[in-house]
């Protein structure tokens, strides 16, 4: 068994060192199962020294030109030998456990892809109400977050991978078709929740409440088509970091 772990990054030099520590350290899980793996990040078009900083820590690197994280995991995923796909975000700290029970999951020979929970420190209410509304919406739908997804990489392939003309949204509506796939193969999905992926607060510290209840509100009232436009999408894409 070999696992491609992709990594999308837009201007990541911040944080990218301290997730491609905690990737590879945990990664550990997948070599004690007996398995291969390697570490892919997709450059999506930075202007910083991300993808210096990710040859340094020995990943291999590709490019994506257009700014879209839907394009920049499919890039990587394009790139990657594993059997299985393991997506996790430049601003994330994976652990040991958390990989472990992803070999776990795979190991059962049921599950077709999957995703975990997530946990910040951010303590203003807003954000932890939106992160504990979260966690319970994936676990009751089988939805993953975007920051953490893990896949067959024959089941990714069949699909089409994500849907590029999406510029958030793209997990869930990557999820609603896996989910189809799994019940036409008799397959599960599996939504990890002993051990959360932990993820930065960059959007809570970077952009107010305000701005972030008013997207979902735009997103609701416009039945989702702000996600197929990146300035409306902004709190991905208008380079703060």
């Amino acid at each position: 068994m070999h696992v491609s772990i992709v990594v999308p990054a837009f201007n990541e030099e911040r944080l990218l060192p301290a997730a491609l520590h905690s990737i590879r350290a945990s990664a550990n899980a997948f070599t004690k199962a007996g398995w291969s793996w390697d570490i892919i990040v997709c450059d999506n078009n930075s202007s910083d020294r991300t993808a210096e900083i990710a040859r340094a820590a020995g990943a291999k690197v590709v490019f994506e030109p257009v700014n879209q994280i839907g394009r920049a995991r499919n890039t990587g995923a394009s790139g990657a030998s594993g059997d299985w796909l393991v997506f996790v975000d430049a601003d994330c700290l994976p652990t040991p456990e958390l990989f472990a029970d992803v070999a776990e999951a795979i190991r059962r020979g049921r599950c077709l892809a999957g995703g975990s929970t997530v946990s910040s420190e951010h303590h203003r209410p807003f954000i932890r109400m939106m992160v504990g509304f979260w966690n319970i919406l994936s676990r009751v739908t089988n939805w993953a977050a975007g920051s953490f997804i893990f896949c067959e990489k024959s089941a990714f392939r069949d699909l089409g991978g994500f849907n590029q003309t999406l510029y958030a949204g793209e997990e869930i509506d990557l999820f609603r078709r896996l989910k189809r796939l799994a019940r036409e193969k008799r397959q599960t999905i599996a939504i990890l929740h002993r051990h959360p992926l932990y993820t930065s607060d960059r959007k809570a510290r970077l952009y107010t409440s305000s701005e972030l209840m008013t997207f979902l509100a735009r997103t609701i009232v416009s039945r989702g088509r702000t996600l197929r436009s990146a300035e409306a999408c902004f709190t991905w894409y208008d380079g703060r970091r």
